[in-house]
């Protein structure tokens, strides 16, 4: 009886533990602000990648290594890597990516110097990945620049940002939909650039944005990005969203994406990348698609 019992007790320990080891761990959060819809701005309007729009049916998702890509000899595409400054191996990794990148760093993160010197001598592209102040109440970081600043308190932030990345060639905005939609606020700021001879690009946080066409207005080479890869950290989501930069690169003729150094990004492009450049496609730092001609704020 007693032997009966212990085996019982065994047989529903073992489907408990079963049932425990399948329980998936809860993702990371993300401190990541999500860029918002898209709205048209002068020339070819921004392709939005965090929804599908209305009135376009959704598309099948190319799996990772799954046929091939529709050639577009031509096609250019930018691809920009955020958040970095926090990790020397993360410019190891997306270097043996094997193409052109553009590097945007956190000028106030504790490796940050590391990382810049590594990028320093692979000669790579370096933009200043300036924090902004954010609507969703999602921490920037150190060294935020907002709308309360007075202008002497913007210009010497985007200073004091610009010396902490030294060797930056151009400067994006991390997170800044509350900043980034401030026409006085970007001026100041893009005024700084233009002194400094910097590009801007536009991360298009915002739908609100004035950064791409206040920045050429001032005289700043700008661009901005199209296509958003990462906005949730999941392959299919960002194989889907590689797919669309293709589409838009193949349109347009020319693209430009943003994304992080998270494994499931870096995953995803190490798989694709070759297959878009088998089928024609070109990448090319940011610089080489900025664009130069002024434009009027509406």
């Amino acid at each position: 009886m007693v032997a009966v019992l212990f085996f019982v007790i065994g047989a529903y320990l073992g489907r408990v533990t079963e049932r425990l080891e399948r329980v998936e761990p809860a993702p990371q959060a993300q401190i990541t602000e999500e860029p918002e819809a898209a709205v048209p701005v002068p020339g070819p309007a921004p392709v939005e990648p965090a929804e599908i729009p209305a009135d376009e049916e959704p598309q099948p998702v190319v799996e990772p290594g799954e046929g091939e890509y529709p050639p577009a000899a031509g096609a250019r595409i930018s691809l920009v890597i955020d958040d970095l400054g926090r990790s020397v191996g993360d410019v190891d990794t997306l270097q043996r990516l094997g193409v052109p990148i553009s590097y945007a760093v956190l000028p106030f993160e504790s490796r940050t110097p590391e990382v810049i010197e590594a990028l320093r001598g692979h000669e790579a592209e370096i933009l200043c990945h300036l924090p902004m102040v954010a609507r969703n109440g999602a921490n920037p970081g150190p060294g935020a620049l907002s709308r309360e600043m007075a202008a002497d308190e913007l210009i010497i932030g985007t200073r004091v940002a610009l010396e902490r990345t030294p060797g930056a060639v151009g400067v994006n905005n991390h997170m800044g939909s509350d900043l980034s939609s401030d026409p006085a606020a970007m001026r100041t700021i893009l005024e700084v650039l233009a002194e400094s001879g910097l590009f801007y690009v536009d991360s298009r946080t915002s739908a609100d944005s004035v950064g791409y066409q206040m920045a050429l207005e001032v005289g700043v080479p700008a661009a901005e990005r199209q296509v958003f890869l990462d906005s949730v950290h999941e392959t299919e989501t960002v194989m889907e969203q590689f797919r669309r930069l293709l589409e838009v690169a193949r349109e347009r003729g020319t693209a430009i994406a943003i994304g992080h150094p998270s494994s499931v990004t870096l995953g995803v492009l190490e798989q694709e990348i070759p297959r878009a450049l088998a089928a024609g496609y070109e990448f090319v730092p940011v610089s080489y698609l900025l664009d130069r001609t002024s434009v009027q704020l509406q």
